[in-house]
């Protein structure tokens, strides 16, 4: 959709399109507020500052929304494909897979949430190495490095779902 409709389309059709780039209703809700935007740049200024604005529940929930790297998102929805389009680095090794969902069961061990990676042009060896170097943090660290990674990603999302 264009801003144009994005400004004007009431807004329960917008909240699953939003929820989609974010899965924390504050964060939505924040981006809904501000409407109507006069260009990209606000609307992506104030989907930037809600994000930033989350705290660590918010951002546990929001990863809830995604699937582990290396796993394939089920389903028609939005955020599957999305998913699926953003871990297409990922690849058919069946090596680099299995490393990864045994770095993905060490960090889930250790921090006791996903691992959470913005993997849009990053292959299954950057995502690897991201994921191994990241197991190093201490828990602050990496809750700081997640809320990153999920700061990228919904503007990712959104850029994708509101076009010039």
């Amino acid at each position: 959709m264009d801003l144009v409709e994005f400004n004007s389309a009431p807004a329960d059709r917008l909240r699953p399109a939003l929820a989609a780039c974010c899965d924390v209703p504050r964060w939505v809700d924040g981006v809904l507020a501000k409407r109507p935007y006069g260009d990209l740049t606000a609307l992506t200024a104030v989907a930037d500052q809600a994000v930033r604005e989350l705290d660590d529940n918010e951002v546990d929930r929001a990863l809830q929304a995604h699937p582990r790297i290396g796993d394939q998102a089920q389903g028609a929805s939005t955020e599957a494909a999305w998913s699926r389009k953003e871990q297409s680095g990922v690849g058919d090794d069946p090596q680099v897979r299995e490393e990864l969902a045994q770095g993905n069961r060490r960090y889930e061990e250790r921090f006791n949430r996903v691992f959470l990676i913005c993997a849009t042009g990053l292959s299954a060896q950057e995502m690897l190495s991201s994921l191994q170097q990241r197991l190093t943090h201490d828990d602050r660290t990496e809750a700081i490095v997640v809320h990153e990674e999920l700061r990228k990603i919904a503007l990712l999302r959104l850029a994708k779902l509101v076009t010039a």
